[in-house]
Parts: structure tokens; sequence; C-alpha cells
């Protein structure tokens, strides 16, 4: 890959910024001029590719130079202080933020965690460590097979369960799916054999009547006059298919959305015209239509969605967007140009205001750690609040533990819960009132007495649902209970709670 291929993706660049990654990219080059991959292939080549996955989502030069030299200090022995000399203090610290520890230090597991912890704090203070980590996975599961067999399980489990998740909840689509798919056959190969020949199986059918309503959506939208700009077809992924077919029971035709069409306009106004149209041709599944528009999703996702009986049998999932919108749901908060902490002062002014709009609460920030825990993900060109909750995770905790906050809190398939203002909180599935009322502020939960789930006072263990509209009750004189620890899921609520009891013994 030629170097031009790579700088003609960058946005206006200037002639300093063309200039470092040139030096970068001939920096690298150099380094690794006898390093060679499991392939056979020089290993520039992987440098390269990273570079330019960094640059297709719309990152800065510095951070599209960093993904040039994100290996120079681990696998080359190139000196921090070097990188600091030629490419400044802002590229070394993306650099170092994707770097593992050193192999003498930390070992096995505990060498694992380590960098993974390394890499959330990094990324907790400049979300395009992230960005970069993401791009470098992508490349390194495009080339799997070259990877000795003993490896392949661990790298593709180690996928989904960590970067896939993480690039889903910044929105990033583009590269989430093509995570799951490429690691899906290496990490179960026994269920991907089987979810592959069953859709095999129906995969011609499946496309042949997806075709037919497409063209018969198109013809109802021109005779409205209605302007696409363009649609798409999908048959469900592989991976997400497995997926929901363990939600469901092994049910293949309990999956409504196997099909898709995906129509992009050029209004919002045009969005509901289009579901309109669909509408009074196609009848609507019950409970199928999803208004992402008016209520994004916490990562920024808008669209608006229904799953309609096609008349012959078939089912069909319609995403209506514009083409901003499908820009946002491919690349997420890539987008944005800005991912450092140090430049959110309006950003955290706006969390303020939406945190005390949210509840009537008085208090401002955890005097434990000094943050904002409302749970709200920020997707202007702040760092998100769970990214920085990430950042944020105790040293001191052990092994296992580390791994549940991860699995629980951060990775684990998401709810959303109304405030009664139409604020949004994002929790694990099976939340209960306890964690949202942990999730907003930990006084809010200590002093936690009650809560009205979509306008009934119901008890405090009740298990939330998707899209519940929840108002908590307090009370001056409120504390948590043992009992409470059973009822919690989040670790952070847990967390709190066994904090407070423990200041609360004689």
């Amino acid at each position: 890959m030629t170097l031009h291929e790579i700088t003609s993706l960058l946005k206006n660049p200037s002639v300093s910024e063309l200039a470092l990654v040139s030096k970068a990219y001939i920096f690298a080059e150099q380094a690794h001029r006898e390093h060679i991959r499991y392939s056979g292939e020089p290993y520039f080549n992987h440098l390269c590719e990273t570079a330019k996955l960094i640059a297709e989502l719309g990152a800065d030069a510095s951070t599209v130079a960093a993904g040039f030299l994100h290996d120079t200090i681990e696998d080359v022995n190139v000196k921090p202080e070097t990188i600091r000399k030629e490419f400044g203090s802002e590229v070394l610290m993306l650099v170092e933020g994707v770097t593992k520890l050193g192999r003498l230090r930390y070992r096995g597991v505990d060498r694992y965690s380590e960098s993974m912890r390394r890499l959330f704090i990094a990324s907790s203070k400049d979300l395009r460590v992230l960005i970069i980590k993401l791009c470098d996975r992508l490349h390194n599961m495009r080339t799997l097979s070259y990877v000795p067999k003993h490896k392949q399980l661990r790298i593709a489990k180690e996928t989904l369960d960590i970067y896939a998740p993480i690039a889903h909840r910044l929105g990033i689509r583009k590269i989430n799916r093509e995570l799951e798919e490429l690691s899906f056959p290496y990490a179960y190969p026994a269920e991907y054999e089987r979810v592959n020949a069953e859709l095999s199986q129906k995969r011609t059918e499946l496309i042949k009547k997806l075709s037919k309503f497409h063209k018969s959506v198109l013809k109802d939208l021109v005779k409205q006059g209605i302007q696409v700009l363009f649609t798409e077809e999908r048959l469900k992924g592989l991976y997400s298919l497995y997926y929901k077919l363990k939600q469901r029971d092994g049910d293949f035709e309990k999956i409504y959305d196997v099909l898709a069409i995906r129509i992009i306009v050029k209004t919002v106004e045009d969005c509901y015209r289009v579901l309109g149209v669909i509408h009074a041709s196609w009848r609507p599944l019950p409970g199928r239509i999803k208004d992402y528009v008016a209520f994004p999703k916490p990562n920024g996702y808008r669209s608006l969605h229904t799953t309609v009986f096609t008349g012959d049998g078939g089912i069909v999932e319609i995403q209506i967007r514009t083409e901003e919108m499908h820009r946002e749901s491919e690349y997420g908060v890539a987008l944005h140009a800005d991912y450092k902490e140090e430049e959110r002062p309006a950003k955290r002014g706006r969390k303020r205001r939406l945190y005390s709009s949210l509840i009537s609460w008085k208090g401002k920030r955890d005097k434990g750690d000094g943050k904002t825990v409302l749970n709200i993900e920020d997707t202007g060109n702040g760092i998100p609040s769970w990214v920085r909750a990430l950042g944020a995770l105790d040293r001191t905790i052990g092994e296992q533990e580390f791994w549940e906050h991860l699995r629980e809190d951060f990775f684990k398939d998401r709810i959303f819960i109304f405030t009664p203002k139409g604020d949004v909180v994002d929790l694990p599935t099976d939340s209960s009132p306890i964690d949202f009322a942990y999730s907003i502020h930990s006084d809010i939960g200590n002093h936690l007495m009650g809560a009205k789930i979509n306008g009934k006072l119901l008890p405090i263990h009740t298990t939330l649902q998707n899209g519940d509209i929840v108002e908590i009750l307090t009370k001056k004189g409120g504390k948590p209970t043992q009992k409470w620890l059973e009822f919690a899921r989040t670790s952070i609520a847990k967390k709190h709670i066994r904090n407070t009891l423990q200041k609360l013994k004689p």
C-alpha cells in the first residue's frame, strides 16, 4: 500500500500533518524492516492496513501516525524517548496507550489483565487509543488464519468478549460487525457450521423474497414522490443470527430480522413519510416499531425501525434514516475529530446541567472518586461515560472481580431505561431500580426508598425491562440493607452498597 493511498483519506490535511504521517510511514518501515508476520509477509503491511483503517474512520494525522508506530516499542524495542523526540508527546501517548506491558515483569493472565487495565486508563483520557486498538485488532482478525491453531481460539474469543462489544458501544458498527463475523468460526466452530448450514439452505429463497419485496417498496415510494438517496438489502450476519438463536431456543422462525432493507433519505421528515407509506401497504408486527430518531440510543444511534409482514409468508425489518444518521450508525464516535478529556469543559458543564435536570438531588459528584457517575453516554466530542468508568476501575480489585466488572457492567447486553423527563440511562440486562439509582448517583442509591416503574409503585428488586420509565423515590433517612446485594446486578451498585454497609457498622 502506498503512502498516498493513506494520506488521501485524511480530511483537508495541512502540510505539517502530511509531513507527520509521511515521517511515521518511513520510520515504521525502517524499524520493522526485518520483522515478518506469521503469513510470511512484511510486518509493515499490517501497520499500513491499521493506519488505513484509522484514516477511513476520519481520525486526525496524529492518530494515523500512531497507527504506523503502535508496535514499535513493544515489538522492535524503539525507546519511548525516540518516539517523543521524532513525533512529539501526543503521538507517544497514543503509542504507549496501546503498547502491552513488558514480558519480564508480568506473565500470563496477569500480564494480559494489567495490559487491558492500562489500555482502559489511556482510553479514558484519550479515546483515540481505543480507535487505534480496534483497527489493529480488526486487521489481525482478517489474517487470523495464518496464526498458529493454539492461539486462534483465544484471540477469537477475546475479540468477541471485549473488542466487538467495545466497537458496538462506541457505535462503530462497521468494525463491530466485521469483528463478530471474523471471530465466529474460530471461537465456536461447531456452532458456526450449524448456523451456516441452516442459513445456506434458505439463502436463495430468502434473497429472492427480499429482492421482490424491496422492489415493491421502492415502487410505492416513487408513487408518493419521496426521494430515496439509496437503499441496501441485508441478510443477517451469521454470528448475530447465532446469538439470536440462542435467545429464541434455536427457533429460526422466531427471528424477525433475518431479512432487512435499509432506506436512506434526505430529511428527518422523509423518514417518517417513508414509515407511513410502508405501514399503509404492509401490516407491521406489534411491538416491532422503534423510533430511535425521537429517542436515540445512548451511543447516539438514530434510525426508524419497523418489521412488516410481506404478504407472501415473509417478514422483513426496515430501517429508515438520513445520510447523516447512516454515517453515525456506521462510524459512531469515530466521526468526531477530538476525543481528549482535557478539552471538554463545555461537555462537563452540559453533563452537570443534564444531571441536575434528571432528578431533584443536590449532590453533584461522588466524593469517593471525584467523578460524576451518571451513566448516560456522551457521544459529542467528549469521552463516553462508560469509557471513563473503565479507566476508573479500582486498581486493587483482584483478577476475577476485574473480569466480572467488564462482563457485567460494560459488555453485557444493554437495556435503555427512561427517566420521567425522557433522559436515557443505559444499564446491563436484568438490572433493578437499585442499579438505576446508583447509576445516577451513589447518594440517590443510598437513600432509595422506592421506585415507580411506568407509573406504578413496584418493589425495588423488580427486574427492569427495555424502555421502562423509572422514577426513583428517596428518603432522607433511607439506607441500604444487606438484602440489596442480592437484588443489585451491577458491580458499581454492589460496591457502593458494601462501602455504605461497612460505614454503618457500629
